[in-house]
């Protein structure tokens, strides 16, 4: 088992996950073998050395003050292969977002020093989207800032920069989660259903649109939640649970009370930007029982300065758990802000770990 942030402390977990090459403890220490002089990544792909050979240091620099040398192979020094990968892909979403029509793939690629196939399977890893989805996104993401305030639709759409309303209308429901009308209406009796139960976090809210679920709120109060639902959707429908909708609601408290990979297969109508959606895709793939620090995500997505932008990206999370905001810590290990209560998040951070912990059933 491993955790970022505040794992890998002590010699048996960096052991492990040298002899694993875990990536997810890049960055939180080098190791160095003494018969070579050389120190590496957790993750380098070299020869593993033997236990009694190797010594551990924080960072770099220390391995260096003590008379060892750089990894020609996995850079320890420098930046991780994973962290130019990702960086390489901001690149090439930017220059999208910069774009009123999408660029070629093939000068995408270029811009990302990939060949065009390698490209498009690598950006879908890093974002989550296709570059033709993630142009999409964008201009939705636009759309929804200007739709409100907008004269009428048309001129929204002009001002989104989709050229051709007549496309965009085949597909608003698709980039809004409701019609574009709907949606500059306040999501006027768009139907979503919800249903408020109790956890052992306390008061949970599940409510999902006909696309998926749409919120997972956490708290003390059943009435509280209630009205913070009612303010997300003003103008939206609110049903009660009809039999099916239970048995999901029962499916998503049992992923609240212990995590699990089935939590991907759920699905989501989450209503953000494009650069939220980065952010959230990018959480969706963090393990139970794991945790990374606001600049390891920023890393993570491709940009290392971004660590305040993903912190507001992470807090405007609305699906609780299924989007685990709460693996997410600051960077000297403390446990750091979470919108469902600081207790809460101790809580689900212990129980996930005890989780983890638990070894399995053996094979009947």
């Amino acid at each position: 088992m491993h955790r970022e942030g505040t794992a890998f402390s002590g010699a048996p977990e960096r052991w492990h996950a040298v002899q694993q090459r875990l990536p997810v403890a890049d960055g939180r220490f080098v190791y160095a073998v003494r018969t070579t002089g050389i120190y590496c990544r957790p993750s380098c792909p070299a020869r593993r050395p033997r236990r009694e050979h190797v010594q551990f240091f924080e960072d770099a620099s220390a391995a260096e003050a003590a008379g060892y040398r750089a990894c020609k192979r996995c850079q320890p020094a420098g930046v991780s292969g994973s962290e130019r990968v990702a960086a390489r892909i901001a690149r090439a979403c930017r220059r999208i977002q910069a774009s009123a029509e999408l660029p070629a793939t093939a000068e995408l690629a270029r811009l990302a020093a990939m060949s065009r196939f390698h490209f498009q399977r690598v950006f879908k890893r890093v974002t989550g989207l296709s570059p033709k989805a993630y142009m999409e996104a964008q201009r939705a993401g636009r759309l929804r800032a200007v739709l409100p305030r907008s004269s009428s639709v048309t001129d929204a759409l002009h001002e989104a920069g989709f050229n051709s309303s007549t496309r965009f209308h085949a597909h608003s429901a698709e980039a809004l989660g409701m019609p574009a009308r709907a949606f500059r209406a306040g999501g006027a009796e768009q139907p979503i259903r919800f249903a408020i139960g109790r956890c052992s976090f306390g008061a949970i809210l599940v409510a999902a649109s006909t696309r998926g679920l749409c919120a997972l709120l956490l708290g003390d109060d059943a009435a509280a939640l209630l009205r913070e639902l009612q303010e997300r959707f003003p103008k939206a429908q609110l049903l009660g649970a009809d039999r099916a909708f239970k048995r999901l609601v029962g499916s998503v408290i049992g992923l609240v009370e212990h995590p699990g990979p089935e939590a991907l297969a759920l699905p989501l109508d989450l209503r953000g930007t494009a650069f939220q959606h980065r952010v959230w895709n990018a959480l969706r793939q963090v393990p139970a029982g794991t945790t990374l620090s606001y600049s390891q995500l920023a890393r993570r997505i491709g940009l290392p300065q971004g660590a305040r932008a993903v912190a507001g990206a992470v807090a405007a999370n609305p699906v609780a758990i299924l989007v685990p905001c709460h693996r997410v810590v600051r960077s000297d290990g403390a446990v750091g802000g979470y919108r469902w209560g600081l207790e809460r998040k101790r809580a689900l951070l212990a129980s996930e770990a005890r989780d983890t912990a638990r070894p399995a059933m053996p094979a009947p």
